[in-house]
Parts: C-alpha cells; sequence; structure tokens
C-alpha cells in the first residue's frame, strides 16, 4: 500500500503487478487535463477547494491516457490504445485542457510488445482517448474486440468526434464480444454501459485476485467517494451512476483490484470502506 495524496496531480509512469501467472502492466500514452467543474458537473467550487491534491498547477484534474497490456506465458493483450500522437494546447471555458500524447507504441517496444507481439486489442469504449493507436494496431494486423453494443451502435462515436476512417480502419479486423465472454486467458468482459451506449470493463483473475479494469465507468479517485457525480460527456449519467456505484461495492470486495486508466499516478487500487459507510480509494503498488 501506499499513500496516494502526493500522486493524484501527476501521470503514472509504466506499473505493474502480478495476478498468479497473469502479469498487467499500464503503458502510459501520456496525458489529458480534466477541468474539475467542467467534467463533474455536480461538484462545485467547494468540493475542489477541499480537495486541492486533485489539481495540477494550472487547477486541472490530471488524467493519465495509455493501455493496459495483460501478458500470460507468451500470449499478450492490450486493453485500450491511448489517445495517439496528439498535442493540443487547452481551450479556455472547456471541459478538456491540455492533451499530449504518443507514447505508447515506444513503450510497448520497450516492454518486448510491440504491435506484432499483440494477440488482439480489447476496446472498453469508442472515445478518441482509447482508440487512438487503432488504425496503426489494425494495420499492423491486430485485430479489435468490442462490445456488440458498442460496434452497432458505432455511430454515436463520431458524434463525440471519433474520426470515422479510425473505425473504418477497425471495421477490417473486428470481432464484437457478448457480456461475460472470455476474450483471452483468464479476461473477461463486463459490459458496463453509461459512460457510452456499450461501455465494457474487463475482469482479469488470476493467483486468487481479480482485477477490473473499468475504462471510464470512473475517472478520478474522488469518484469512489462519490459514485453519483456522472462526467459530463456521459451518454446516460443516470445509468452510468448506477453501474458506478455497483462497481464501487465490489472493489471493496477481499481480493478485488481496479485499474483506473486515468487515475493519475495511483492507477492500480482498490476501494476501502470508511466509517460513515462510504468509500475511498487505496493505491496498491508491487
Amino acid at each position: 500500500m501506499t499513500n496516494t495524496r502526493t500522486r493524484l496531480n501527476r501521470p503514472s509512469g509504466v506499473r505493474s503487478l502480478r495476478l498468479g501467472d497473469t502479469k498487467v502492466t499500464y503503458v502510459p500514452d501520456g496525458l489529458v487535463q480534466l477541468s474539475p467543474r467542467g467534467w463533474l458537473p455536480a461538484t462545485t467550487d467547494e468540493v475542489w477547494a477541499a480537495h486541492p491534491e486533485y489539481l495540477d498547477d494550472d487547477g486541472y484534474l490530471v488524467a493519465g491516457v495509455g493501455g493496459l497490456l495483460v501478458e500470460h506465458g507468451d500470449r499478450a493483450l492490450l486493453i485500450d490504445a491511448g489517445i495517439g500522437p496528439v498535442s493540443l494546447p487547452a481551450t479556455p471555458g472547456a471541459p478538456v485542457g491540455r492533451i499530449e500524447g504518443g507514447a505508447l507504441l515506444d513503450h510497448l517496444t520497450a516492454l518486448g510488445r510491440p504491435p506484432a507481439a499483440l494477440e488482439a486489442v480489447a476496446i472498453t469504449h469508442f472515445h478518441r482517448d482509447h482508440i487512438g493507436w487503432s488504425a496503426r494496431l489494425t494495420a499492423a494486423g491486430v485485430p479489435h474486440l468490442v462490445a456488440a453494443p458498442e460496434w452497432e451502435e458505432r455511430h454515436l462515436a463520431v458524434e463525440h468526434g471519433v474520426p470515422e476512417e479510425t473505425l473504418a480502419a477497425i471495421a477490417t479486423d473486428v470481432r464484437t464480444v457478448a457480456d461475460g465472454e472470455e476474450v483471452f486467458p483468464g479476461v473477461r468482459a463486463l459490459f458496463t454501459p453509461g459512460h457510452t451506449i456499450g461501455h465494457a470493463a474487463y475482469v482479469i483473475t488470476g493467483g486468487g485476485r481479480t482485477l477490473i479494469a473499468f475504462g471510464d465507468a470512473l475517472h478520478t479517485p474522488l469518484q469512489v467517494a462519490h459514485p453519483e457525480w456522472s462526467a459530463v460527456v456521459d451518454h446516460d449519467p443516470r445509468q452510468s451512476a448506477t453501474h458506478r456505484h455497483a462497481l464501487v461495492t465490489r472493489l471493496t470486495e477481499p481480493g478485488t483490484l481496479g485499474f483506473g486508466i486515468h487515475f493519475a499516478d495511483v492507477p492500480f487500487g482498490h476501494a476501502r470502506r470508511t466509517e460513515d459507510g462510504g468509500a475511498t480509494w487505496e493505491a496498491v503498488d508491487e
């Protein structure tokens, strides 16, 4: 265990943990700044004044972007494909601030898992910061695994700014998956719609433990304490909150960990119940 407080406003580097014979590694691609009030509109200025440790020097939440590498023997699966090689400045008044990406493939290569060594990439949902490298991965022969509802309603992704050419590239080698389906040894899809119509988490088991890679069901550890807070871009905020409440409950169970791709420098952890019956995020480092 480690103190999360000093790590909540900086991006994470490469981090790994083991679940028995399975190794999972956070592979950074870059970062996205999120306006605290703009991204989580149910919050108040008073909330953020009470939690300055979550904000960087510019007053933004720091959200890491990247992917989760899952290795089992000589096989490798990537969950999500980062934001891609982009560099954009903040736009005043927008819910998203500065965006920096482009490191994912270099990190994968350094880890000995370049695109050619990946069996597939499992996508949590069709937002740009999760499929940024998808066209390149498809060109390298890496198929995409996508929840069936997300693929069937992919026109909604275009409305959220996903380039049609990216979806066209994925279409050349895509396989839709069902809720609960095993997509890789010890990895099963868990449908958690709300953030998008077909948002999916991936549940990884091994060594007597479970890790839930929950995608954008949660964007910040503070939502563990406040699962009622939905993101401004959620397709169905009420449904998103329902799944977030259930997810937090599950993350308090013994032997259950979570992976928050946007959780700054504390991507691996679990939820601990507090004396008032709420919950808080505790980072786990191994």
